[in-house]
C-alpha cells in the first residue's frame, strides 16, 4: 500500500517568517501538533512542533509575538513521497523517531502521514502501528535504563 492511500490531505503550513504566536494559534485552530514550514512555492524548509515551541521558545525566554518560526524550527526534515510504500514510511518514522512526516510530490507538500493516519487505516496492521510506536519511543535507551 502507498502513503497516498492513508495520508491526511488537508495540510496547514506556515512560513519561516511567521511569528511563533501565530503558528501556535494555527496549530490550535487545526488541532495539530506540528506544521510543515514552507517557502512561497510550498517547498518544505523546516518543521515546527508544539514541543519545539515549548522547549526552544518558552523555556528559553524568547518573545513568541516577535520571534519568527525560522529561529526555532527543525531544518532537517524527514519526508516521504506519495508513492512511498507504507512499510518504508513506517521504517523511516521509526528510524528517525518521529510521529508524523510531510508527504511530498514534486518537492511540494501535499499531505502529512501521522501515527493516527496509520492507526485509523483498515489496511495497516495493528502490529505495524504498534511496532512503529515502540521504535519511536526507544529514544535514549541504554543499559542504565534497561532498554
Amino acid at each position: 500500500m502507498k502513503v497516498r492511500e492513508c495520508m491526511s490531505l488537508d495540510v496547514c503550513s506556515c512560513t519561516p517568517d511567521d511569528a511563533i504566536t501565530d503558528v501556535a494559534k494555527k496549530m490550535n485552530e487545526y488541532h495539530v501538533g506540528s506544521l510543515p514550514v514552507c517557502d512561497t512555492n510550498k517547498n518544505v524548509v523546516g518543521i515546527i512542533t508544539d514541543r519545539d515551541i515549548t522547549l526552544r521558545c518558552v523555556a528559553n525566554g524568547k518573545d513568541a509575538t516577535t520571534t519568527p518560526i525560522s529561529e526555532i524550527m527543525t531544518t532537517s526534515v524527514c519526508c516521504c513521497g506519495c508513492e512511498t510504500d507504507v512499510q518504508d514510511a513506517t521504517k523511516l518514522m521509526s528510524d528517525m523517531q518521529v510521529r508524523r512526516i510531510p508527504v511530498l510530490e514534486n518537492n511540494r507538500v501535499v499531505g502529512m502521514l501521522t501515527l493516527g493516519d496509520l492507526a485509523n487505516h483498515k489496511n495497516v496492521s495493528a502490529k505495524e502501528v504498534s511496532d512503529t510506536v515502540e521504535n519511536i519511543c526507544k529514544c535514549g535507551c541504554n543499559s542504565k535504563n534497561n532498554c
